[in-house]
């Protein structure tokens, strides 16, 4: 079975498994307190051109979300998001368990607007029984949305620009953020979220590192007693220079490595999409990253499925459904090649 199911069936790449080994006898300070946790910090201050940036590591995305969100958040506020939304659907109420409603909007190809986000704020904020209702705060968003689909700079500037008329923080999920921005369609630069979000995290786990996050908080509001809340949810690990380490390896060189496996990994997947379109599939929506969202026969995919792992996305109608193709960063050319020849055979 060959796996095209996630981004992060893989361990880590061996630069990162290589500089793992190299320090491993060397003793360090614990916590995320040690000179490669610095390090790694300095560089993603420089990379985001934001100096005064507080950046601390965490070892997974739902990990990252619940501890930023329960720290931003007073107990009567809540996170507005699209209804598509990772910690929506997919992280089993994690955010919810923290005391926090999740206030989902409907959304076009698995984003939200600024408009949507501005009239949410005033439909609580003027409702006679305002007192009465979960108080928005907070807007979550990811690049690449579950849906694969990315935010572009003017609509994240509109949406900074709504948030910062209604008082609300804006934080961006990075799980996936390095294929966003190896992206063709990509307009967005590490700066622009420094610049247009309260804080938001990079994503390693999914793009060559054996795990971790790293958490850029800019708002010097949210910066205030975060260890506390890291060290409350379970994620200030002990090795924490273990992170440090491999965001070392990601990022140094202007991103060298990360970039490299993201762009690695989307235009394979742009060689799967040729394949998919010269046959006449059509898709659930269009994207550029590493995510695929095609639609096809149900007898098709049961003929894909026989060696291919993929992901089953929703029912289309009687005799058609979603299903998610994904690369990775470690995703090989003859896998693809195998993916294709299957896919020029599927039955109509």
């Amino acid at each position: 079975m060959i796996y095209f199911n996630c981004d992060y069936n893989e361990g880590a790449h061996p630069h990162i498994l290589q500089k793992l080994s190299e320090t491993n006898l060397e003793q360090t300070p614990g916590y995320g307190e040690d000179a490669y946790c610095k390090e790694a910090a300095d560089l993603i201050r420089t990379l985001c051109h934001c100096p005064d940036a507080a950046v601390h590591f965490l070892v997974g995305g739902t990990q990252a979300n619940l501890t930023v969100i329960s720290s931003a958040l007073r107990p009567y506020q809540g996170v507005l998001c699209a209804d598509t939304g990772h910690i929506h659907l997919h992280e089993t109420g994690a955010v919810e368990a923290t005391g926090h409603k999740v206030l989902s909007l409907p959304s076009v190809n698995g984003k939200i607007s600024a408009r949507q986000i501005q009239m949410a704020y005033y439909d609580q904020a003027n409702n006679d029984a305002f007192e009465h209702i979960v108080q928005p705060k907070m807007v979550y968003l990811s690049s690449p949305s579950e849906l694969g689909t990315l935010y572009s700079r003017k609509e994240l500037e509109e949406i900074h620009n709504v948030c910062r008329e209604c008082g609300l923080y804006l934080f961006l999920d990075g799980a996936r953020l390095s294929y966003g921005l190896a992206a063709e369609e990509n307009d967005l630069a590490l700066a622009d979220l420094a610049s247009f979000c309260d804080v938001f995290y990079m994503g390693g786990t999914k793009c060559g590192a054996l795990f971790g996050e790293a958490v850029v908080i800019i708002n010097q509001e949210l910066q205030k007693d975060f260890r506390y809340m890291i060290k409350q949810k379970g994620g200030m690990l002990a090795k924490g220079r273990l992170l440090g380490i491999q965001f070392v390896e990601l990022l140094k060189s202007n991103m060298e490595l990360y970039l490299s496996l993201a762009k690695h990994a989307d235009r394979l997947a742009d060689q799967i999409r040729y394949a998919l379109t010269q046959k006449g599939y059509p898709y659930l929506v269009e994207t550029t990253a590493n995510q695929i969202f095609v639609i096809l026969p149900d007898k098709a995919i049961a003929a894909l499925t026989q060696n291919f792992s993929v992901t089953y996305q929703c029912r289309v109608d009687d005799s058609h459904s979603a299903i998610r193709i994904c690369t990775s960063w470690a995703t090989r050319t003859e896998d693809v090649d195998s993916l294709i020849h299957t896919i020029n055979t599927l039955p109509d």
